[in-house]
């Protein structure tokens, strides 16, 4: 436990070096006091970002940022966000604006809001995600620039504020750099935007930053709670309170401002039959944060993953974070609970939410529906895998959904990568990312996505340093689709190592509706086949102990462009981008009953 808090002492000094203003992401922010500011704020497409340069690419202090109107009636003002468009927040820009549709850039958005400052209150704005890189102003000062897009960040902006209207203006840029997390290149869609929620959260001056209650151990099932407080006081009581198990018990912090217990209890164990969560509430000060919390165990032994002491096989599917019905970035429980039914349809007890951190709805309606999840941040392809920036983004990323997910039964696997070329240097880089990972959290397994390479006709053996770190042997294969259908029967598969197995990709495109022969690409019998070859191959692989086809629906890619067929849409869905169902749905429906 005392390795945990030091931990946690950790994450705050990373999140602290991240910009003048900004705060530790508070955990829970969903349980917080908080007020939206979520709906229609105004927009400027800025191009060549001359609101934030000027024509040397100097940063100008008379920027949009300003807010400027005019004083006199010969003021040169060449912006108005008053007078521009607006569109909705969350959401992302490319499904709202048909002008922005493939736009790689930066947008300026604009909230004004009214806000009443309250006595011995701090304020804290935060962001759900923003993709890909902001700076964020309010009321025409700066309090911070955040890069990365699919984990929450927050500022104080208390002393920013001030009675009646204020302003917050946000300037976004989601153009792709080679050094960035994911890199260049890659197979979804660039959605900009703020994407997420936009929040203010109402603290006191000291208030529990973050918190970890989990089952320590199934045998005389003892369940550990930690708490972290904003500041390090010494003597402050914090009280868990769970009525259903009849736990309340008052801590009280050290110097550094952390208390840890652990308490007898005997819950329900959460799972995906019995999803049970208790309710939980944390109290410090005059605040209450309220939470819903399960409990459960995962390991590994030998070739097996252990829930709860006992075997289980993921029957899985991977996700994008997209609309059901059509493109967009999904950004609700609504968008989530119809992605998860259609995967507890198909018989999922386990989804693969890729290739980045989703939204915190996401994670939450999958636990309350007895999903089992795998989150990954998007150390994607080709990564800048020698310099220390791109490096330093990959720990943040992994760092903030660690912390916004900590607490959440379902969550069984933290994912650092996926599909990575090998080299010593991508060793070296995904390896302090997983040490670094198990020191937050050394509860839950570790896995990535990785490549087969040493194929040799119609055997593949399974090669990869990073077997040595991982928990869960998981990898990539595409029998059938990039390579013929036919050699899926011959295929025999050595993966020479002791742990569990995931198949973590394998699949074809169709698109809906599209009918002929097995032998032909883009039909929905071509891939239906597919599908009865490989659940044939993949019951041969020794450990198998889940799959997660790709993917569940069809979703936006760039790279998409076969007209007729694509129109920019990965088409490996076993359901099409407006829900219906393929052919190969069915196939592994019945594949996972007979599980």
């Amino acid at each position: 436990m005392k390795k945990l808090l030091t931990t946690i002492m950790m994450l705050t000094t990373i999140a602290l070096s991240a910009g003048a203003q900004e705060v530790p992401q508070v955990a829970n922010v969903l349980g917080r006091n908080t007020v939206s500011l979520n709906g229609k704020w105004n927009y400027i497409i800025d191009v060549q970002e001359e609101g934030y340069y000027d024509y040397r690419m100097n940063p100008t202090r008379w920027g949009f940022f300003q807010n400027a109107k005019p004083q006199r009636p010969e003021d040169l003002i060449e912006y108005d966000f008053d007078k521009a468009a607006t569109m909705n927040v969350p959401g992302d820009w490319n499904t709202q604006d048909e002008r922005l549709f493939f736009y790689e850039g930066t947008v300026w958005f604009k909230k004004s809001f009214n806000y009443q400052k309250q006595e011995n209150h701090r304020t804290l704005l935060y962001f759900g995600a923003v993709n890909y890189d902001c700076r964020v102003w309010v009321n025409t000062r700066e309090v911070g620039h955040h890069v990365g897009g699919f984990t929450p960040f927050n500022y104080d902006v208390t002393d920013k504020l001030k009675d009646g209207e204020n302003v917050i203006i946000v300037k976004v840029d989601n153009k792709r750099h080679a050094e960035d997390v994911p890199t260049q290149i890659f197979d979804w869609w660039n959605y900009g935007g703020i994407t997420r929620d936009v929040l203010l959260v109402d603290v006191e001056p000291v208030y529990v930053e973050n918190y970890r209650l989990q089952l320590a151990s199934l045998e005389g099932r003892r369940v550990s709670f930690s708490v972290k407080l904003n500041k390090a006081e010494a003597n402050r009581e914090v009280t868990l309170t769970i009525p259903e198990l009849k736990i309340k018990k008052t801590l009280t912090t050290s110097a550094d401002g952390t208390a840890s217990i652990e308490m007898k209890a005997k819950p329900v164990l959460w799972s995906p039959e019995t999803p049970k969560l208790y309710k939980v509430e944390i109290r410090c000060g005059e605040t209450t944060l309220n939470d819903e919390v399960g409990f459960r165990t995962i390991e590994t032994r030998g070739k097996q993953i252990l829930l709860n002491g006992k075997p289980v096989f993921l029957k899985g599917v991977s996700i994008h974070e997209e609309k059901p019905n059509g493109g967009g970035r999904a950004n609700s429980t609504e968008d989530a609970h119809t992605l998860l039914s259609w995967a507890k349809e198909m018989g999922c007890n386990f989804v693969r939410l890729a290739h980045y951190p989703h939204n915190e709805y996401a994670v939450r309606e999958a636990e309350r529906m007895g999903m089992m999840v795998w989150s990954e941040i998007p150390c994607y392809w080709t990564i800048a895998w020698t310099n220390k920036a791109t490096y330093e983004n990959a720990q943040r990323q992994l760092t903030d959904m660690i912390r916004r997910d900590q607490n959440r039964a379902n969550v069984i696997i933290w994912s650092i990568a996926n599909e990575t070329p090998h080299s010593k240097e991508r060793d070296q880089f995904l390896g302090r990312l997983v040490q670094y990972a198990r020191s937050l959290d050394s509860t839950r397994l570790i896995s990535m996505a990785m490549e087969v390479t040493g194929a040799s006709n119609y055997k593949n053996r399974l090669r990869d340093n990073m077997h040595e770190y991982v928990d869960v042997v998981s990898f990539n294969q595409y029998i059938g689709w990039y390579r013929d259908v036919n050699d899926a029967p011959k295929m025999e598969w050595e993966i020479p190592y002791d742990k569990p197995v995931i198949v973590s990709e394998f699949g074809g495109g169709a698109r809906y509706g599209l009918h002929g022969a097995k032998n032909q690409r883009w039909t929905e019998e071509f891939q239906e086949n597919l599908y009865i070859e490989n659940t044939a191959m993949l019951d041969k692989i020794d450990g198998l102990c889940g799959t997660t086809p790709w993917i569940l629906k069809d979703f936006r890619s760039p790279r998409r462009v076969l007209d007729g067929i694509q129109d920019y849409y990965n088409r490996k869905g076993l359901f099409s981008d407006k829900g219906e169902k393929k052919k190969a749905f069915y196939i592994m429906k019945k594949w996972y009953e007979g599980k």
